[in-house]
């Protein structure tokens, strides 16, 4: 498996579609200098393929927050990946993401949530997967890519996992 993502800006946003089309890895995208979800939102009518979304938990935007937005992308584009980003403990904000995109009771407590009887529908369309981004490691469950290269390009700086 392998994961790419490209951190681009506003103004690069009608590039993103042939940019997504050229990639034979899943592409997660952030925006640099707007609302990442509102952009990749935007680029339904121009991309069909699967995408993924590269976000950052903090102070103003928590991991249930993230989730909501998850799962309204999710019924605009075909998201595909999610990668949770964090200053500390991202893994314990992704398990916060991922249950909270089921249909089912939420009840988790970790090091940075304690949620009970919280209910966050309708469930994605597909599943997502949710990465958790630590350093130059990017892990789900069992699965943990390294950091293999990072690369200034016109579109924005692309950084490649596997």
């Amino acid at each position: 498996m392998a994961l790419v993502h490209l951190s681009s800006s506003f103004d690069r946003l009608e590039e993103l579609a042939d940019f997504l089309s050229l990639q034979s890895s899943p592409v997660t995208l952030s925006i640099t200098d707007a609302d990442t979800v509102i952009c990749v939102a935007s680029l339904k009518d121009q991309w069909h393929g699967p995408v993924g979304v590269w976000l950052r938990v903090s102070g103003d935007y928590s991991a249930s927050l993230l989730a909501r937005d998850v799962k309204t992308l999710s019924w605009i584009v075909d998201l595909e990946h999610v990668v949770v980003e964090a200053e500390r403990d991202s893994e314990a904000h992704a398990q916060v993401v991922r249950a909270l995109l089921s249909d089912d009771e939420v009840n988790v407590t970790n090091d940075v949530a304690t949620i009970t009887k919280a209910y966050n529908r309708p469930a994605p369309p597909r599943p997502v997967t949710v990465w958790a981004a630590e350093g130059t490691l990017v892990g789900c469950e069992d699965e943990s890519l390294r950091l293999m290269s990072n690369d200034d390009m016109t579109i924005g700086k692309l950084a490649r996992f596997a």
